[in-house]
């Protein structure tokens, strides 16, 4: 899917908080019927595929995001045996979630903290979906969860991680948490970095008003493969691998 790209740079419309409700109405719209599919059990996921297709293009329309995407050409092919690929990016916004699967497809799942899996009804539609919960503050689950996140890459499932673990609120790159990086080099699944500029200006961390008509540019990096730090130590590995990602996004912000 393309975005639309702006031929110009006028100002956006002001904040509304009845845009931010719209695209939460919007949310609960496409989770309420996953977690009946989910209680009937006929949830599927090319149901839930479709769902998140059609949820970030209703988000994406309704905030009128100009999106434009760079690198499209740095999208790995599947590798032999259905292996695929871990997408990292920047975490500045609500917002970035639409963006991602508006850029990407939905096919794609994202790993979560725990506690977005409490929130009713959307919770259980991400759960119902695929979403990976990680409870950082218990080893035992977040270790549960990264052999989750093995199994559905095993599968051709591509991962999506914000490593910074929450969203930045001043659009500085927070420390990366290390888990992504430990599941990257355990199944040797490169790492596509993304670098997303913009979504802040539309709705700001624990902010509650969104803005209409902002420029939001994507840039795909290329892949960093794991396989290059296998040589080393598994920190210094990890440690190596985690920082040619956040070059990589930083270059793009």
């Amino acid at each position: 899917m393309a975005g639309a790209i702006s031929s110009g740079h006028a100002l956006p419309h002001g904040k509304s908080l009845l845009l931010s409700l719209r695209n939460v109405y919007e949310t609960l719209h496409v989770s309420a019927p996953t977690v009946v599919d989910a209680f009937r059990g006929t949830v599927s996921r090319e149901v839930c595929d479709d769902r998140l297709e059609s949820w970030a293009s209703r988000i994406v329309a309704n905030s009128e995001m100009m999106i434009s995407v760079h690198g499209r050409e740095n999208i790995p092919e599947r590798g032999p045996g259905g292996s695929t690929y871990l997408v990292m990016s920047n975490h500045q916004s609500h917002y970035d979630v639409a963006v991602v699967f508006y850029v990407l497809g939905s096919n794609i799942r994202m790993i979560a903290k725990r506690e977005l899996f409490d929130v009713p009804v959307f919770g259980g539609a991400m759960k119902a979906a695929g979403f990976i919960s990680i409870d950082r503050k218990n080893t035992e689950r977040a270790i549960a969860s990264l052999e989750d996140a093995k199994k559905k890459l095993a599968g051709g499932v591509p991962i999506w991680i914000a490593p910074e673990g929450t969203r930045s609120p001043t659009g500085e790159l927070l420390p990366f948490k290390k888990g992504g990086f430990v599941l990257s080099l355990a199944t040797g699944a490169p790492i596509l970095p993304m670098s997303i500029r913009g979504t802040r200006d539309v709705l700001r961390a624990k902010g509650l008003l969104s803005r209409p008509g902002v420029e939001v540019s994507v840039t795909i990096h290329p892949p960093c493969d794991p396989a290059r730090f296998a040589h080393l130590p598994r920190k210094a590995a990890r440690d190596a691998l985690s920082d040619e990602v956040r070059r990589a996004i930083a270059s793009g912000l």
